[in-house]
């Protein structure tokens, strides 16, 4: 049991208690760990704020009524926000952290924001620590390979591999495993964004069972019925928090000196799927859709002179 090895006195706080929050959380406090505490600027909504703290009180989770009352008490700082949210946390969190308070960062945010983190947690006395989380947290919780970087980033991997953590350390440089981790993000969100487009198109001129044939053929590896089935759940599912990741993907090709056209195609595409899903399109499909299913939705959608889908967002990565 992993619990065994758990320092007694180990509290470690959770920023964004979103679905990656609340799954870290929860497996801290069943590895044994004796405090875990969380803050989101959602507990404080009329809307969610309840539930939330029913949901922390639930898990053992303490919901903290602000980040600075997390950061008095944590050891550990976990951020778990959205991409275009973590230099704010950083910079939020740099005011109040204690010296000696590891800041680990989970975000997908460009190697260039996270060395602004780094230098503004840092400089307050805590210990800023990157990490590139390599596969989506669910269904793997707290056990996601994740990449580490940063001069304290062994030390970070000492506290918490005992935990369960899948924690490899790829560099002191802060960048690196970011780097890493946007460089994966370019071909996998990529690849959902085309599978979306592809498929989509193949179903609305009806030659979806060639194309299928036709990359078996090419990729007999591949089972690409379930895989498309999968990656339109993720989009539809996931999609603003991946379109989030993929404007972060582009800045980091920017940053590199070159045009993101890909990763700015596979942002917008992200986007438009995840509106599509909030407006309610997808509401009455089956708990496992096929990605038929998915696609006859927006064709459907599509094919409505007055519906929003038949416009992607118009935003610029």
């Amino acid at each position: 049991m992993h619990a065994r090895s758990v320092d007694s006195n180990l509290k470690i706080g959770v920023v964004g208690y979103g679905e990656v929050g609340k799954i870290l959380a929860r497996a801290l406090r069943e590895q044994g760990v004796p405090w875990v505490g969380a803050w989101d600027v959602l507990l404080r909504d009329s809307s969610y704020g309840a539930a939330m703290k029913a949901r922390a009180r639930d898990d053992g989770v303490e919901a903290c009524a602000s980040l600075a009352a997390l950061l008095a008490r944590a050891d550990i700082v976990i951020s778990a926000v959205t991409a275009a949210n973590a230099l704010e946390v950083a910079r939020e969190a740099a005011r109040s952290i204690r010296p000696g308070t590891f800041f680990l960062d989970l975000n997908s945010a460009s190697p260039m924001t996270k060395a602004s983190a780094s230098k503004l947690v840092d400089a307050a006395g805590a210990h800023y620590v990157e990490a590139g989380v390599m596969t989506p947290v669910p269904p793997y919780g707290i056990r996601a390979p994740m990449l580490l970087g940063g001069n304290r980033a062994g030390a970070l991997a000492e506290k918490l591999r005992p935990l369960g953590f899948d924690m490899t350390v790829v560099a002191e440089r802060i960048g690196v495993a970011s780097a890493i981790k946007l460089c994966r993000s370019v071909f996998i969100k990529g690849l959902e964004a085309i599978i979306v487009e592809s498929y989509t198109l193949a179903r609305r001129h009806g030659v979806e069972r060639q194309l299928l044939a036709s990359l078996t053929e090419t990729f007999p590896e591949i089972d690409w019925e379930k895989q498309g089935s999968y990656l339109f759940s993720r989009v539809a599912n996931h999609g603003k928090r991946r379109a989030e990741e993929m404007r972060e993907a582009a800045k980091t090709v920017r940053e590199a000196g070159f045009e993101p056209w890909m990763s700015a195609a596979s942002a917008e595409t992200q986007d438009w799927v995840a509106a599509l899903s909030r407006s309610g399109l997808f509401r009455d499909l089956s708990a496992e859709p096929d990605w038929r299913d998915y696609a006859d939705k927006i064709i459907a959608a599509l094919e409505n002179p007055g519906t929003t889908a038949r416009k992607r967002s118009g935003r610029r990565s």
